[in-house]
């Protein structure tokens, strides 16, 4: 098949420092092009993603994050481009793309939403339903709108590129570890809290960009650091992997419907446990008391830590390997774009 994809113009593909979204869209390009596909990804010039790739934004441009005027020109020239390439079906990644490709009657086309189905987007994908295949990454998502589904695909990564740590710390001895956003409902101050209560070390490993991200790590994260809690800021791939292998557990006491958390799935793929809150996609990727622990309320969290040691790393690996791989991930893909496409041409037949 010929497959246009399309990337958001906010961040390279793949991500120098955080980027879930562009992470999964390198893997899923790359994933393609082994499969035999071809593929054309509209991204950011500075991308360095190794397969085939047009731009009109030169540089990836976080912050006018959400300028609607960017996208849409990032979106406009993005079409073109992959309509005079001879896209057989288009995988937008995008906003305001989904709704723009509406114009193009005759050219199948699915998004993926990564976020969660809030108010404001579950009105954007209800009214393009009907034309885009709207693909959800977790069932949990899924089942917390109205708006029809066209499939539902768990993210996947190369797990070669993820060496098994032993889990033993570095220097400075064991540590748990905290990777994500530093923002409120993805839980740095309850990881801190926990650590801090059973005197264990954590590695806070954010990213933080907007003032209300500033804000809460000045305010509520950065009086919890100490000798034993430390705050490192956003790392890139390698700083991920080595953090990540290194850890005894991943701390992941998120207090919101979490769409999916691909940091769990990172985590697994090094050998290492995942200890989170019952909440959002985490019951669809952690296995309890096999990969990790699942926890219902920060009392039993902390309560539980103790079980970490007996979760066997190696089945970690092995959960990584079966369930969350880019081969998996990309047959997902390529079956919905199979069933898009032909369902296209017999309604126009």
């Amino acid at each position: 098949m010929r497959i246009g994809i399309v990337s958001p113009p906010w961040v390279p593909v793949p991500p120098t420092g955080y980027g879930g979204t562009e992470a999964v869209i390198d893997r899923l390009a790359r994933g393609l092009v082994a499969a035999g596909h071809d593929v054309l990804l509209w991204c950011t010039g500075d991308s360095t993603c190794p397969v085939p790739r047009g731009h009109v934004v030169a540089e990836a441009d976080g912050e006018h994050m959400g300028f609607d005027a960017i996208e849409l020109h990032h979106v406009i020239r993005g079409y073109e481009a992959l309509l005079e390439w001879g896209a057989e079906i288009v995988h937008d990644h995008t906003l305001i793309g989904p709704v723009y490709s509406r114009r193009f009657t005759r050219l199948p086309v699915v998004t993926t939403n990564h976020g969660p189905f809030n108010a404001v987007l579950s009105d954007l994908y209800r009214v393009i339903a009907d034309d885009v295949g709207v693909i959800a990454i977790s069932h949990d998502q899924a089942a917390r709108t109205v708006v029809p589904i066209a499939a539902v695909i768990h993210h996947g990564l190369d797990v070669d590129r993820f060496p098994v740590g032993d889990g033993t710390g570095d220097a400075e001895g064991p540590y748990l570890a905290y990777l994500g956003r530093m923002a409120p409902e993805k839980g740095a101050r309850r990881a801190a809290l926990a650590a801090g209560r059973v005197g264990a070390r954590l590695i806070i490993a954010a990213k933080m960009q907007d003032r209300a991200e500033h804000r809460f790590f000045h305010d509520e994260v950065e009086p919890l650091l100490d000798d034993r809690i430390t705050f490192i800021g956003e790392i890139g791939p390698d700083e991920r992997v080595a953090l990540l292998g290194g850890a005894t557990a991943l701390l992941n006491p998120i207090a919101w419907p979490e769409p999916f958390g691909l940091a769990m799935i990172e985590a697994l793929a090094c050998g290492t446990p995942v200890v989170a809150l019952r909440a959002g996609s985490a019951a669809e990727l952690i296995d309890d008391g096999v990969t990790g622990l699942l926890c219902d309320d920060m009392e039993q969290l902390v309560r539980r830590l103790g079980e970490v040691a007996h979760i066997d790393r190696r089945r970690c690996r092995e959960e990584a390997e079966r369930r969350f791989t880019t081969e998996r991930m990309v047959a997902d893909h390529v079956a919905v774009y199979e069933r898009i496409v032909r369902e296209r041409q017999g309604s126009a037949a």
